[in-house]
């Protein structure tokens, strides 16, 4: 699935790409036909990201004028020099010059206003938001005896944050994410966020997650650099068993609420 800093690129190359320009909306394999073609012809004015999720406001007096799409675990929106749609494509975008093309999202509704505050409201603090505040979160985080590894993963809480911010992230601090959150102190929890705000602001620019420092790069270590789809740097996230940058301790792996955790019981155990 997506991390956040994903869903905010497209959030940007969708405002870039289209900016207040006339667009054509339509829904080549017909399951968004009705919805795309009450916003047939307008224009986007906001496209934004809040977490995992990605508003398209569209500039209409229509209730429902507000894109919601969730990409989940096999949707994707790749934009094309235009041309007839190929496959099987959810939702089209376009000014005859680009196409967007929405493909296998977990969802993708026409929602109103008062739907998306709704839906805002659900979500946790996303680190790559200037409006966002991670106090309320501290506060939930510093009452619960589940482990930050968990918790770094409930959207309710950190929006946006996925499987591998949460491994490296934690590696970076040294922080053993079976730790439970009621006992990590507020230093903890600051050095959590702004880690955070700064790899995903990263991974916004670059368009791929690298999270090691410059002294663990393949060139500076001379090893061969990662082969894995995600792309990237990194420290223990996909690498299981693998030795560790820093303590050559093979990196150990479980499940997690259904998903896999990564980290290094050295570094992040203190044995």
């Amino acid at each position: 699935m997506p991390e956040g800093h994903v869903i905010h690129r497209l959030a940007e190359r969708l405002t870039t790409t289209f900016d207040d320009r006339e667009l054509e909306f339509s829904s080549p394999q017909g399951r968004f036909s009705t919805e795309a073609s009450h916003l047939d012809g307008h224009r986007i004015t906001l496209a934004e990201a809040w977490g995992k999720q990605l508003f398209i406001d569209v500039e209409h007096d229509h209730p429902e004028h507000i894109i919601h799409i969730h990409l989940g675990l096999i949707g994707g929106l790749g934009f094309t020099p235009y041309a007839a749609p190929t496959g099987q494509v959810r939702l089209r975008i376009t000014d005859r010059i680009t196409a967007a093309d929405l493909r296998g999202p977990q969802w993708c509704r026409l929602i109103t206003d008062a739907e998306r505050d709704a839906a805002v409201a659900k979500l946790g603090a996303d680190p790559l938001r200037p409006d966002a505040d991670p106090d309320p979160i501290w506060t939930r985080v510093h009452r619960s005896g589940k482990s930050i590894g968990a918790l770094m993963m409930d959207q309710k809480l950190f929006a946006g944050v996925g499987n591998i911010y949460r491994a490296e992230v934690l590696f970076r601090l040294g922080l053993d994410p079976r730790t439970p959150g009621q006992a990590l102190d507020r230093s903890d929890f600051d050095a959590i966020w702004d880690e955070l705000v700064t790899l995903m602001a990263d991974g916004v620019r670059a368009g791929r997650i690298d999270t090691v420092r410059p002294e663990h790069t393949p060139e500076a270590m001379h090893r061969e650099p990662r082969e894995d789809d995600h792309g990237g740097e990194v420290y223990v996230y996909r690498r299981a068993a693998q030795p560790c940058h820093i303590c050559t301790t093979p990196v150990e792996t479980t499940v997690l609420e259904g998903r896999n955790l990564f980290w290094c019981p050295r570094c992040q155990g203190g044995n």
